[in-house]
């Protein structure tokens, strides 16, 4: 199973559309997921429609809109791998064992809010995945997204991909 990971595409504050790179990815995802802060329902309404499936979240940046349509923690069981998706996660500091009390039933966790790559784990064994942002790089030499393939309940070939710079 492919697995495509996004957030904080801040649409059309921090750009007018989603790069086309990432929107090449869409057809080969099995599941794309996205940690919030979409800004707008019209990139919602095109991942729905072009995803086969979605699991997502709303932000800090979201309005009533989206979070009438979104949850602030999406849980899922995809093929044996208990994932979670929220958006926000505080500070950098002690964030492995402060998302291990939170989400103690989960084996990987995608967040955003930072706009800044993030791939550990936790010792309790939680992974932590934020893919950036492919929108807006604040203080990251790029803009980024993460693909990864899901086998028997492992994910494996996590892929932080650069994008080129507008």
């Amino acid at each position: 199973m492919r697995l495509l990971l996004m957030s904080d595409t801040h649409l059309p504050r921090r750009a007018e559309r989603l790069p086309e790179p990432l929107l090449a990815e869409l057809p080969h995802a099995d599941v794309v997921v996205h940690a919030g802060d979409w800004v707008d329902t019209a990139t919602l309404d095109l991942l729905e429609s072009r995803s086969r499936r979605l699991i997502a979240v709303y932000g800090n940046n979201d309005g009533p809109l989206l979070r009438a349509r979104l949850p602030e923690v999406a849980r899922a069981e995809l093929g044996g791998l208990r994932l979670g998706v929220v958006h926000e996660t505080g500070p950098a500091a002690g964030r492995e064992t402060r998302c291990a009390a939170r989400f103690p039933d989960l084996d990987v966790l995608v967040f955003g809010h930072s706009h800044i790559p993030w791939d550990t784990t936790a010792p309790t064994g939680l992974r932590l995945l934020n893919p950036g942002s492919p929108t807006d790089r604040r203080r990251q030499p790029h803009c980024t997204y993460l693909t990864a393939t899901l086998t028997d309940g492992a994910l494996t070939d996590v892929t932080l991909h650069r994008l080129p710079q507008r």
